[in-house]
Order: structure tokens, then sequence, then C-alpha cells
């Protein structure tokens, strides 16, 4: 479930995609030097949309600065750096870790153990800071487990519980503007849990895996009530965001909100609809 809060770049001009690439390269710097190099590989584009929003919103104090990097060793490039970019390393490591142990307990995936196991001591640190924060992600992500396991159809409920998790983390402080923060949040959660059920849809078939749009896949309307449904998700969430007082970057944050959102959606789409009708219909599930 991440990945999909990126950028549309053949849309950016070339400065608006520096700036968002010196953002992306300082969330990886922050990662880095308040997570060590295993905090690092927990990067994501999910993560620095949320940077630019609260930097946005609150402007704070930014470091810009340039140097190299081991990914890019052979020129200096851009990275920028505020309380925020600290703010998003320890959400990201939050987040990470719990998905990693809920995917240990409930599929027994060895990789995601061994990962959540080298950052344990920087999640126990992050826990610390932001307790309120925890407590909501491993609640929340504890019933989306159960509510998988037990094989829920209800969308509302499961893509509502990643909602409570994305709205827990884009709430900075409680002021003025908390309500919004957390409306943007909730809905981008939505969107984007259901947005990976779609994408993932013709795989768990095929194996047999947890999808609650698998009841749906095959009807007539499918597609259709799809595209609906997630068209109403980012409306809500752009809804609240544009009544945020944000000028700085705007334009940036436009770009993924009502077009970077959606480009592995229109990947899986295109994909669908290259699928023969027969190939296309749903397998039955081996009891």
């Amino acid at each position: 479930m991440f990945g999909y809060v990126t950028i549309e770049q053949p849309e950016l001009k070339i400065r608006e995609y520096e700036t968002y690439r010196s953002y992306y390269c300082g969330l990886c710097h922050t990662l880095k030097t308040d997570h060590g190099r295993m905090g690092q590989l927990s990067l994501s584009y999910d993560m620095t949309f949320l940077v630019m929003l609260l930097t946005g919103l609150y402007e704070p104090e930014t470091a810009y600065f340039t140097s190299r990097c081991i990914t890019h060793p052979g020129s200096k490039h851009a990275f920028r750096t505020n309380s925020f970019s600290h703010y998003a390393a320890d959400m990201n490591i939050l987040l990470y870790y719990d998905k990693c142990m809920d995917d240990w307990a409930d599929e027994k995936k060895l990789s995601r153990f061994l990962y959540a196991r080298a950052i344990r001591r920087n999640y126990k640190k992050v826990v610390k800071r932001y307790p309120e924060k925890a407590s909501v992600v491993q609640e929340k992500l504890k019933a989306l487990s159960d509510a998988e396991l037990k094989g829920e159809t209800n969308l509302d409920y499961v893509s509502g519980l990643f909602g409570e998790i994305m709205a827990e983390m884009f709430v900075y402080r409680k002021d003025e503007w908390e309500d919004k923060l957390r409306r943007t949040g909730y809905y981008l959660g939505k969107f984007v849990y259901l947005a990976d059920a779609y994408e993932d849809l013709p795989e768990d078939i095929k194996t047999g895996s947890y999808n609650p749009l698998k009841r749906m896949q095959g009807d007539p309307g499918f597609e259709s009530y799809i595209s609906h449904l997630l068209t109403l998700l980012m409306s809500e969430c752009t809804r609240s965001f544009e009544i945020l007082p944000i000028l700085q970057d705007v334009e940036i944050l436009r770009n993924i909100l009502y077009m970077g959102v959606w480009h592995r959606v229109n990947l899986a789409r295109a994909k669908a609809a290259s699928v023969p009708a027969d190939n296309a219909s749903p397998q039955k599930e081996t009891k």
C-alpha cells in the first residue's frame, strides 16, 4: 500500500520537479541520519508528500544544501530538510515496523520480520516520542489484519481503517487545521487502500489471497463502480486539501492529488482492459 502518492512527472515544470526531488532526497537523508541505513530503506513517495504538505501549511525554516549520496555518487544534487522531514521519517518507521510485524504474524513473511527486527530499536524511540500515534497505528493495523483474516467485504470499513492511520499521521499538532488535515489524510488513505486492492486483484485471484474486491470482480459494472468510488474518495480528499491556506509548492501538491495518485490505477485499468473476457472472470477458490 505504498508508492501511490507520487507525482505525474511529465506534467511538472523542470523547476517543480527539482523541488520535489529535493524534498524526496531530504527525507532520504533524514531517514539515514535519524534511523540509519536500514531506516533509509523505508523511504517512500507517500511520506514525501506529507513533508511538502506540512511544510506548505506551517512554513518552517528549511535547510537547503547540495551533496553526493551513495545512490547518485557522480554529481551533487539538492536536499531540503526541516522539522517535518524528521516527523515524516518517524512516521515512516512507525508504519513500516507495525506493517512488517503484521505481515509476519499473518503470512510468516521472513523478510518482513527480519526488517522489523533491524529497525526495532529506532521504532521504540519513535513510540516514546509519539505514544498516541503509535497506539492508533497499532490498533488500526490489528483491526485491519483481523478483518482481512475474516474475509471482510465491507469496503468502507476496511479502507476506513487504513484511512484512520493516514489521518493520524497527517495531524502534526492539535490546532485550527487539525480537522482539515485529518480529513485529507483519511480519504487519501481510503483511496490508497482500495487502489492497491484494485491493482492487486488479478494476482490475488490467482493465489487465493484476500482482496475485498474479489466478490465484485466479473460484475458488468465493476470497472465503472471502482472508478466512481475512487473518484469520490479523491474528491473528498481534495475538498479538504483546498481549504488549507497553502501557497508554497501548491502546484506540486495538486499535481500529486489530481494526477499522480491515479498513475498506477490507470496502468492497472489499462492492463485489465487488455485481458480477454474469459481470462478476466474470477476463479473459484479452493476450499
